[in-house]
């Protein structure tokens, strides 16, 4: 299996965990210096980013799904871009449908890891702030 199967692989399971709320394959699947920056700014820990999805953390997904996958490898290192669509509410409040993000792989021990991520909100698409300058503020 190339790397990029295997990363293919590591992202579905990845994203079936985070719909799934299943914190022990997350764990797993993050490094312990895991970060994660919000769509906002915000930072996250691995500690931070598991509490999302225990009972008072807040998040639910109702679905999470990865399009638009481009993967890179260095060696050991891998870099993928994604577009995040997602139903989901963060304390009730629905979240914003689309979102970009960069994630940080490591290969370490034979197996891929999550070592950081970056998103950021699809301007223009339900839930998420207007495009600057365009007439109504939506996406074509």
């Amino acid at each position: 299996m190339s790397s990029e199967n295997e990363i293919s692989t590591f992202l579905s399971g990845w994203a079936k965990a985070e719909q799934a709320a299943d914190i022990d394959a997350l764990a797993a699947l993050l490094t312990d210096d895991f970060a994660g920056i919000g769509p906002l700014g915000f930072t996250l820990s691995k500690q931070d980013w598991l509490a999302r999805h225990t009972p008072g953390g807040g998040l639910r997904y109702a679905s999470f799904d990865l399009h638009e996958v481009q993967i890179r490898v260095y060696g050991d290192a891998a870099i993928a871009r994604v577009r995040q669509d997602v139903d989901g509410t963060y304390h009730g409040n629905p979240i914003p449908a689309a979102s970009r993000a960069t994630l940080v792989l490591v290969h370490a021990a034979g197996a891929w890891r999550l070592a950081g991520i970056q998103m950021s909100f699809v301007a223009g698409t339900p839930g998420a702030p207007p495009i600057p300058g365009r007439p109504g503020g939506t996406a074509d």
